[in-house]
C-alpha cells in the first residue's frame, strides 16, 4: 500500500514491479476501487508491470476537492509523471476510460496505448435517468439503491449466475458501504462534457472493449468512440455488462495482450 498527493490530493495506488516489461495502469470505476482489477491483474502480471490506484473521493485515496473528470485526468498525468510511467499502457473501465480518453487526446505522449472499458465519449445519454439517483446518493449514501447500482454495474449472465453468485455477493456488501461522499464522484461522471471533437486525429494506439449485456453504455457507443478518433476497432465481451474487467477478465486479459503486441 503506498501514497502519493498530487494536485492537494492523496492519492492510494498498488504496483506490481515487472522489470523489462511495459508499464499498464488501470483505472476504475465509479462505485469501485482498484480491487475491481484484482482478477485482471492475476492473468496480466507476467506480461505487464501494473499500476492501479484509487481516484479522489474513493478508495483509499482523500476525498478532497473536485471530482469532475478533467480533474481526476490532471490526477493521472500527475500520477503517471511522478512516478515515472510514461509511456505506458493505460485501461480504464467506465469512468477510468473516461480519464484515458482524456489522457490520449491531451497528453499522447505519456501513451503507449488507450484501452478503454464499458465507456463513453460523449454527454450522459441517460442523463434525466441518473440524476435522481445521485441526487439521492448524494443525500443518503448507496444502500438503498444497491439493486439499482448492481443492475447498472453489472450484465444479466452476471448477476443470475451461480458461478458469478460470489462476485456479486462481494461487491454488493462493498457498494452498500458507500457513503454520501459518493454522489459527488457521481455527479462528475454524469456531469462530464463530450470529448469527441478531442478524438478526432488521435495519435495514440486505441482498444475500445463493449460489454454485450452493458445496461449503462451500448456497443453502439463504443464504436462511436473508434469512429471519432479514426483508430483502433471495438470488441464486444462477450457475457459481460459494465464491469468488463471484473466480469470477464479472461476475455479482456487476452485482448490487452493482442493489443500490446500490435
Amino acid at each position: 500500500m503506498a501514497y502519493l498527493t498530487v494536485n492537494d490530493v492523496r492519492l492510494h495506488f498498488e504496483r506490481y514491479p515487472q522489470p523489462g516489461k511495459p508499464v499498464l495502469v488501470l483505472s476504475h470505476s465509479l462505485f469501485f476501487d482498484w480491487r475491481m482489477f484484482e482478477p485482471l491483474i492475476a492473468l496480466l502480471q507476467k506480461d505487464f508491470e501494473i499500476l492501479v490506484y484509487d481516484h479522489r473521493g474513493q478508495g483509499q485515496s482523500s476525498h478532497g476537492g473536485p471530482r469532475d473528470m478533467d480533474t481526476l485526468t490532471e490526477d493521472a498525468v500527475a500520477l503517471i509523471d511522478a512516478l515515472e510511467l510514461a509511456p505506458c499502457y493505460f485501461a480504464g473501465n467506465s469512468m477510468g476510460g473516461f480519464v484515458a480518453l482524456r489522457l490520449a487526446a491531451r497528453y499522447p505522449d505519456r501513451l503507449r496505448g488507450c484501452i478503454v472499458m464499458g465507456s463513453s465519449a460523449d454527454l450522459e445519454h441517460q442523463l434525466a435517468e441518473f440524476q435522481p439517483l445521485v441526487e439521492q446518493l448524494a443525500r443518503e449514501g448507496a444502500a438503498d439503491q444497491i439493486d439499482t447500482l448492481m443492475y447498472i454495474m453489472f450484465g444479466d449472465d452476471t448477476l443470475r449466475s451461480p458461478a458469478q453468485a460470489a462476485l456479486c455477493a462481494q461487491w454488493r456488501a462493498r457498494m452498500r458501504q458507500l457513503g454520501s461522499e459518493i454522489g459527488a464522484a457521481a455527479h462528475g461522471v454524469i456531469s462530464r462534457a463530450s470529448v469527441l471533437p478531442e478524438l478526432a486525429g488521435l495519435q495514440v494506439p486505441l482498444l475500445v472493449l463493449a460489454g454485450a449485456q452493458d445496461h449503462a453504455y451500448s456497443v453502439a457507443q463504443s464504436e462511436q468512440i473508434v469512429s471519432a478518433s479514426g483508430r483502433g476497432n471495438c470488441r464486444v465481451i462477450q457475457a459481460a455488462g459494465h464491469s468488463v474487467a471484473l466480469e470477464q477478465p479472461e476475455q479482456v486479459a487476452e485482448a490487452i495482450c493482442l493489443f500490446a503486441q500490435e
